[in-house]
């Protein structure tokens, strides 16, 4: 099984600010932990917005060599055109890159690992976890 990392899990991961984030990921084979390259992307624009200071970027820097980056392919853009056409046919929109993350783990086959509860009503029963709640 590979978990595919959204942005906020990733980022809560580098700041280590909920442990049990830290402890679920401590409980699996890092060879089943993977990114997007749009998380990679968003992360790196999160160093850069706030102007590269040392530590977070020395942070997010270890976090990006511990994990696998996927490459957004050919499979990845057409699990996107498929899944936003069906989420907007059914009246459900997403910000534009959570969609491509979503798509992402949708031609990987993996589980999204989210906080964001708006990743649920996309069509087609993408499995999601939540590392931040309880239980």
């Amino acid at each position: 099984m590979r978990y595919l990392l959204d942005t906020n899990i990733a980022s809560h991961i580098i700041k280590g600010d909920i442990p049990r984030v830290r402890e679920r990921l401590a409980g699996l084979p890092m060879e089943s932990i993977v990114i997007s390259a749009v998380t990679e992307a968003e992360l790196r624009y999160g160093v850069a917005k706030r102007g590269h200071p040392g530590g977070l970027a020395q942070r997010v820097g270890e976090f990006l060599i511990r994990v696998e980056t996927l490459p957004w392919t050919s499979e990845a853009a057409e699990a996107y055109g498929n899944l936003r056409a069906a989420s907007e046919a059914a009246g459900i929109s997403l910000a534009p890159l959570d969609m491509m993350i979503a798509a992402h783990a949708r031609a990987v086959g993996a589980i999204l690992v989210t906080r964001d509860r708006a990743f649920a009503r996309l069509p087609g029963n993408l499995p999601i976890e939540d590392w931040t709640a309880i239980g």
